[in-house]
């Protein structure tokens, strides 16, 4: 049987080496990180797709953000902070499911927008952002000057 799960703090398997699959320059993993995704149920959101056999194949995470976020026009928005599906369970509906799933969670909590991103180069995600009903709003390249620093 297929099943999305919520993570929790005693119960997240596969989470993390999926995780560290889709950004894998990244330092994950730490407690306080895993603690603090998994807390506030009204403000964090981490699924887990699990396959017939058990295994995790995907997972979505989900936060309230009261910040500006690029192109929508209300606030709070919940943003998708990260999908990911292993590869040999793509094309199946998995990213879909995911997603639905996090739009339900949004709506639960009083977002009336879902906003994402996604890098410029990455035209797959681009893709798939697309086929799950995003709309693209713009395009942003950030900059950064190093400051010398003062003698004080």
């Amino acid at each position: 049987m297929l099943m999305i799960k919520r993570c929790t703090l005693l119960d997240h398997a596969g989470w993390l080496a999926l995780r560290i699959a889709l950004w894998p320059d990244s330092a994950f993993g730490s407690e306080d990180e895993t603690q603090t995704l998994l807390s506030a149920p009204e403000r964090n959101l981490v699924l887990t797709f699990h396959d017939a056999d058990g295994q995790a194949v995907g997972f979505a995470e989900a936060s309230v953000r009261e910040d500006y976020v690029n192109g929508t026009s209300t606030s709070p928005v919940a943003f998708l902070e990260g999908l990911y599906v292993a590869p040999a369970s793509r094309g199946q509906g998995v990213a879909r499911q995911l997603v639905a799933a996090v739009e339900q969670w949004a709506v639960d909590v009083g977002c009336v927008e879902l906003a994402s991103d996604a890098l410029l180069e990455n035209h797959s995600s681009h893709a798939m952002h697309q086929a799950l009903g995003f709309a693209e709003t713009e395009r942003v390249v950030y900059f950064l000057k190093p400051l010398a620093a003062s003698d004080k």
